[in-house]
């Protein structure tokens, strides 16, 4: 995108150049070659004015009396009554621009200077012409360099933004970029995030529901079928063990529909490495916890690898990490181990600061509850990022607050790809 629109700017100045500077050239030569005949034009008419003076007044004609009006390097030719020619300075060789002037009727004069003169001053002028389209062009590289920068930067950043959108990363972007267009596609950007957001947890919460009433509808038919089968009358007992087989495959369909929902729904999740993702994201953060004299700690242990998307991944630290700026205080920790039961990982989030306050805990991962006049949307987000990649997010420490999300371990069949990283956790 940059070298297009820098090729295209540079096409439209480089034309724009030549349009012109070429025409200027070729009109400044013209002028030049104009300006000089009307001197000589002018030139020529003073000496016939002065010479017709004199001849008026009986003197006869004296050149030396208009030595003055001859151009350095100038040929005056007069032609007096009587046929006598009269001369003045040397004729030029080669090239020369001659006027004429008629001498009260009786004469004639010609005035002439060598062409070569004017020939350079044209060149000059035309370089000079040719050098500032020249000028202008490099000053429009110049122009359209950064122009294409400040063009292409934000669109890299706002295809950035849709990649990570598609990838599940719902964070909105405050980067706006003076420019109404690409404003108005970050703001479209950021309504489809809060959209794309609202659906997956309608989603999530919809499938929970239906799973919900469904088992417990079948329990209750399974419980009331269980009895008959054992009925004395054989067609009941019949008809109730069918019934219960019936329901039996129903509950079997039901959890097939929820693992193909769940499988659809974890679809860009892949094995990470935890310690270079979370190393990664440590960079970033570090520097902004140090310009507010406060200190972010990493401690991975080695070898743990997640199923996640790693979009989502960040997203989720990152709303926790800035949980901890804005609400917390003291040093942030951000850690992660082995979970406590098999086939999960943890990664912890803490600091040092007054905690979650009583009344907020039980409702901290609601949507639109906040304790400190902020939009209260971040931990619902990063809960429902963390559930779609089939994790959970828990406030697992209320005084001083540390979140946990709790991560699936890939299966083996996903391992292949991974690099795990062979250097020491920091400290």
């Amino acid at each position: 995108m940059h070298r297009r629109i820098l090729l295209a700017i540079l096409l439209a100045v480089a034309v724009t150049g030549a349009a012109l500077g070429i025409p200027l050239g070729v009109t400044a030569s013209l002028l030049v070659s104009s300006l000089a005949s009307e001197d000589l034009k002018d030139r020529a008419q003073q000496i016939v004015k002065q010479l017709d003076s004199d001849i008026a007044a009986g003197e006869g004609i004296d050149t030396d009396r208009v030595d003055l009006a001859i151009p350095p390097g100038g040929y005056l030719v007069v032609r007096g009554p009587g046929g006598r020619v009269y001369r003045e300075g040397v004729k030029p060789e080669g090239g020369r621009l001659t006027e004429e002037a008629n001498l009260a009727g009786t004469g004639e004069v010609q005035l002439s200077v060598p062409s070569e003169p004017l020939r350079e001053r044209q060149t000059q002028v035309t370089v000079a012409v040719l050098l500032l389209a020249v000028l202008s062009v490099g000053t429009g590289m110049v122009v359209a360099t950064v122009t294409a920068r400040r063009l292409a930067r934000p669109l890299r950043e706002i295809s950035s933004r849709a990649a990570r959108l598609g990838a599940g990363d719902f964070r909105p972007d405050t980067n706006r970029y003076n420019m109404r267009e690409l404003d108005m596609v970050a703001d479209a950007l950021d309504t489809s995030a809060e959209a794309l957001s609202a659906l997956i947890r309608r989603e999530r919460q919809f499938v929970g529901d239906v799973s919900h009433q469904l088992r417990s509808r079948l329990t209750a038919i399974q419980l009331r079928l269980d009895p008959l089968t054992t009925h004395s009358d054989p067609e009941v007992a019949e008809d109730s063990l069918a019934a219960q087989e019936q329901a039996d495959q129903l509950a079997a369909v039901l959890d097939e529909l929820l693992a193909a929902a769940r499988a659809a729904r974890e679809a860009g999740a892949e094995p990470v490495d935890l310690s270079a993702v979370l190393k990664t994201i440590a960079i970033e953060w570090r520097q902004i916890f140090n310009a507010e004299g406060r200190t972010l700690r990493l401690r991975i242990a080695k070898g743990l690898i997640a199923r996640v998307t790693p979009a989502r991944l960040r997203e989720v630290v990152g709303v926790l990490l800035d949980n901890a700026r804005k609400h917390g205080a003291g040093t942030v920790t951000m850690a992660a181990r082995g979970g406590d039961t098999d086939g999960t990982v943890v990664v912890t989030v803490s600091d040092h600061g007054d905690g979650v306050p009583d009344a907020l805990a039980p409702h901290i991962f609601d949507r639109g509850v906040s304790g400190a006049g902020s939009t209260g949307v971040g931990l619902a987000l990063a809960r429902a990022l963390v559930e779609a990649d089939g994790g959970r997010l828990e406030l697992s420490v209320q005084r001083p607050a540390m979140f946990s999300v709790f991560l699936l371990v890939p299966r083996s069949t996903d391992l292949s790809s991974v690099r795990l990283s062979t250097a020491g956790s920091p400290r």
